[in-house]
C-alpha cells in the first residue's frame, strides 16, 4: 500500500510493534538494514492475481530474509504496506509500518493473516484515497470499514493479532486483499478502475524512477 497524501493527529502519538506498545523505536524497522531491493511487481502479473499460498514452515532463515528485503523494499518505494506477492513471492505474508488516524505508529509482519468479520452494527464505512505500489502512481477514493482486526503468526509461529483504526484499519484490508489475490483496484468502479490503470500509465515512470534513486541512496 502506498504512503497517504498526509495523516496527522493533535493526540500523543503511541508506537506498537507486532501489536504490542513500545516506548520508542527507530525511523526504519531494524529488518530493514539488513534488506535487499526487490522488484515490485505490477498489476497484470499473475502472481498478484491468484491466492497465496498457507506458510506452513516458520523461523527459517529463508523467511527471516524475505521480510528484511521486504521491509528495505517498502521503504524504497515509500509504502506502508507491502504483501510477499508484491515481491513475487505468492505466500501469506505482509510487513506494515503504518500510521493510523490519531498519529499511532504501527510496524510489523504477519503470517496467514485472517480478518474478523465485523457484525453488521459495528460495521461503519470510511471512504478516503488509497494507492497501491504495484499500481504506481494513481490514488482512488475506495469506502472501507474504519476498524480491522488482523488474527495470524509472526515467522517464529506466534500468534498474533494486530487491530486498527482509520488508515491502519485500510492497510490491514489492503494488504490481506493482496494476499487473496485483489488489488484495491477491483474494488473499484469499471470507469474508476479503467481512469486509475491510464492515470498508471503515465506516471509509473517517475515513480521507478524515484525508487531507483531511493534504492541507490540507501545501498550508499
Amino acid at each position: 500500500m502506498s504512503e497517504p497524501h498526509s495523516h496527522a493527529s493533535d493526540t500523543e502519538a503511541r508506537i506498537f510493534v507486532q501489536g504490542q506498545p513500545v516506548d520508542s523505536y527507530p525511523d526504519f524497522a531494524p529488518e530493514a538494514a539488513r534488506g535487499e531491493t526487490l522488484r515490485i511487481t505490477v498489476v497484470g502479473e499473475e502472481v498478484l492475481h491468484r491466492p497465496c499460498a498457507e506458510i506452513t514452515e516458520f523461523g527459517t532463515p529463508e523467511l527471516t530474509k524475505l521480510i528484511d528485503d521486504m521491509f528495505h523494499t517498502m521503504y524504497v518505494a515509500d509504502g506502508v504496506g507491502l504483501a510477499a506477492n508484491q515481491v513475487d513471492v505468492g505466500i501469506r505474508l505482509f510487513v506494515y509500518d503504518c500510521t493510523d488516524e490519531d498519529g499511532n505508529r504501527h510496524v510489523g509482519h504477519i503470517l496467514n493473516p485472517v480478518l474478523d468479520e465485523l457484525p453488521a452494527a459495528d460495521r461503519h464505512l470510511d471512504e478516503a484515497g488509497e494507492g497501491c505500489l504495484s499500481v504506481p502512481g494513481p490514488h482512488k477514493d475506495l469506502a472501507r470499514p474504519d476498524h480491522a482486526v488482523a488474527r495470524g503468526v509472526d515467522k517464529d509461529g506466534n500468534p498474533v493479532v494486530i487491530s486498527g483504526s482509520g488508515y491502519f484499519a485500510r492497510c490491514l484490508q489492503h494488504e490481506t486483499d493482496h494476499l487473496n489475490g485483489y488489488l484495491y483496484i477491483d474494488r473499484l468502479s469499471k470507469r474508476d478502475r479503467k481512469d486509475a490503470l491510464k492515470k498508471m500509465e503515465s506516471m509509473k515512470d517517475e515513480v521507478f524512477a524515484r525508487r531507483a534513486e531511493k534504492a541507490a541512496k540507501l545501498a550508499g
